[in-house]
């Protein structure tokens, strides 16, 4: 593979996320904060190997037994793009050199915040992410994605009709989370549909000096749902990350679960400026629940 294509870092590392085969756990925690990885210093009962580059943190201990890899992100999806990518990456290279094939398989929770769309679902409480709903159309440039995608092609279908979205943005894509991971972590929590925006501001319809294009946007956010097999769901909260997450996980052939600290309740225009201690108890929850 041209070294243009597979960027390597000089020691041989994955050149954004710093981690190679060696260093990266098959259970991954991921939070978009680099200052939250630090959080993991006082939940891993060992640290082995500890990495910066720009707002990549990387951390890789054992807890109670099981080796996990703690990394932040960043914030959007673009970031999900490179991380996502460099982490199945770093399962196929030995060496500085490609192998096709890997039996490694990761186990990924994103541990976030985000703003509660519903307004029974208040600050400090837990959701958990069983379908996504990308507005930030990154997995439509992907080959892969057009047939993978069938299987939630209805859902996508619906929201599509339900939003009745200008034909100038990005076309939404619907995927859900895993089952294996969901029945394992989130069993207890605020269950939904999580949308990923393409950033803050106007894309989650808030207004500073320029306005957003979409006209009530969380509210006809909210009022969507979905009958899926294992339940009806509504569209519990909005962020900038799981969406992608999910699709590369699924076209890779990963697990990978959102579950988020709610910081805002949107409809009651609330905000939880001091949401530290909940989301070292989350943190505690999730690495606990995922070993």
């Amino acid at each position: 593979m041209k070294a243009s294509e597979l960027v390597l870092a000089p020691d041989g590392s994955l050149y954004h996320i710093r981690l190679t085969s060696d260093t990266l756990a098959n259970k991954v925690l991921l939070v978009g904060d680099p200052g939250r990885v630090d959080m993991f210093k006082q939940v891993f009962d060992s640290v082995e190997f500890e990495s910066h580059n720009r707002e990549i943190h990387a951390l890789t201990g054992c807890y109670h037994g099981t080796r996990m890899t703690a990394l932040s992100t960043g914030m959007g999806c673009d970031n999900i793009d490179i991380v996502m990518t460099e982490l199945d990456a770093a399962l196929r290279v030995q060496n500085g050199e490609w192998k096709a094939e890997s039996d490694r398989h990761l186990q990924i929770v994103r541990i976030g915040t985000s703003g509660s769309l519903q307004e029974d679902i208040d600050c400090g409480s837990h959701v958990v992410s069983r379908y996504a709903i990308g507005l930030d159309g990154l997995m439509n440039y992907y080959q892969e994605w057009s047939g993978a995608s069938e299987a939630w092609r209805p859902m996508e279908e619906a929201f599509l009709q339900h939003m009745g979205l200008d034909e100038r943005l990005a076309r939404p894509y619907c995927v859900a989370g895993s089952g294996l991971l969901f029945n394992k972590i989130a069993y207890d929590m605020h269950r939904g549909i999580t949308a990923t925006a393409p950033g803050f501001y106007g894309p989650q319809g808030r207004t500073i000096r320029l306005h957003p294009s979409i006209d009530k946007l969380n509210e006809k956010l909210a009022s969507f749902e979905w009958n899926a097999e294992n339940g009806k769901y509504k569209v519990t909260n909005l962020e900038m990350e799981t969406s992608a997450i999910f699709g590369f996980s699924h076209l890779l052939g990963h697990e990978a679960l959102t579950v988020c600290l709610i910081i805002a309740n949107r409809p009651k225009g609330t905000f939880l400026n001091d949401y530290h201690t909940e989301m070292r108890q989350l943190v505690g929850t999730v690495v606990e629940r995922l070993k």
